[in-house]
């Protein structure tokens, strides 16, 4: 019998603890009742990683792409850290015991992904990874095929298109001529290997130990930014030194709190809750929320082939996303 890694029961109120360090407290909150909500956890996920792709643009050419991935998880290591050291201590035997599973988790989803991303924007176009986020499902279930053997259900298989279906009509204006108009670079090929790679962590988290969520971000999130230090040395003598401006702070705000501690968070929740297989299509709303954001901050006026779609988009995460008649142990949420 296959056991979810993180049992919904005593680990629902991790993100509460953000909040309050009282459990009872929380457990009595809003916040609660959206530790177990994992539609509602991947969603925000969504969107913190749509923003990410935006502000990683911009800082492209400010931050060089390990300092920002290095302060980035720094940033987010501090911040975690007050809520989660006792959770650290009560829990290191345990990961002593899988030591080289959060190490390698720790490299991958945290150093090599993100370093990876912000390293591509400097060759790409934003809009460009976010057209290329919809191939991170087909990773998780190439790895989760061959990590566990887990197969695609049908349901999964026709959400996936669905939704790729749908992003298209959006990335693509409703015009599919415009494909031929697409520069694909060498950024997007470093985007696709990073995309890889997440995919690989999001499967492997199956085989974390039995910790609580907090003392498995505060691990990850330092082990991933100790990693970074011997690159980070190096590109402070082969790039220019990051400027202390109001841009660049504003910059490091966003992606230690949003696309990282927030994320994160609600990212390895929601997969404990419904497996990698089930939470890979909400990849698809990235690029969903990208083009929302660009309607928002950009100006951008909405159309008919957003509204078809988000449609497609959404219809496709539900169908790949709900649970099956007779349910049976996800194995990629499970050990």
């Amino acid at each position: 019998m296959h056991r979810c890694p993180i049992d919904g029961r005593r680990y629902s109120v991790s993100l509460a603890l953000l909040m309050s360090s009282k459990g009872n407290t929380a457990s009595r909150s809003p916040i609660r009742w959206i530790a177990d909500q994992p539609y509602l956890l991947l969603s925000i996920t969504a969107a913190c990683w749509a923003g990410n792709a935006v502000v990683g643009k911009l800082a492209a050419g400010q931050i060089a792409p390990v300092t920002l991935s290095f302060l980035r998880w720094s940033f987010a290591f501090l911040i975690v850290l007050p809520f989660s050291w006792r959770y650290v201590v009560q829990d290191w035997n345990a990961i002593r015991g899988r030591l080289g599973v959060m190490i390698l988790l720790s490299t991958t989803g945290i150093s090599a992904f993100n370093t990876m991303q912000y390293w591509s924007l400097e060759h790409t176009q934003a809009i460009n990874t976010l057209l290329l986020q919809p191939t991170a499902p087909l990773f998780v279930a190439m790895w989760s095929l061959a990590l566990f053997g887990t197969r695609l259900k049908a349901a999964q298989a026709v959400g996936i298109v669905l939704s790729l279906v749908g992003v298209l009509v959006i990335m693509l204006r409703g015009d599919l001529s415009s494909l031929k108009d697409i520069d694909f670079n060498r950024g997007d090929l470093i985007f696709v290997v990073a995309l890889l790679i997440f995919g690989f962590y999001s499967v492997l988290t199956a085989k974390r130990p039995e910790i609580h969520p907090l003392s498995f971000v505060a691990f990850t999130f330092g082990c991933g930014a100790a990693c970074l230090i011997p690159l980070f040395i190096w590109e402070l003598h082969t790039r220019p030194v990051v400027e202390l401006n109001g841009p660049n702070l504003l910059t490091l705000f966003y992606v230690a709190v949003f696309p990282s501690t927030l994320a994160y968070i609600c990212f390895n929740r929601g997969v404990a809750l419904i497996g990698a297989n089930r939470a890979a299509p909400f990849f698809h709303l990235v690029p969903v929320f990208g083009t929302i954001m660009s309607i928002a901050f950009l100006g951008e006026r909405p159309q008919l082939f957003h509204f078809i779609g988000f449609g497609l988009v959404l219809t496709g995460v539900f169908v790949a996303s709900r649970p099956p008649r007779n349910p049976a142990p996800d194995t990629a949420s499970s050990r």
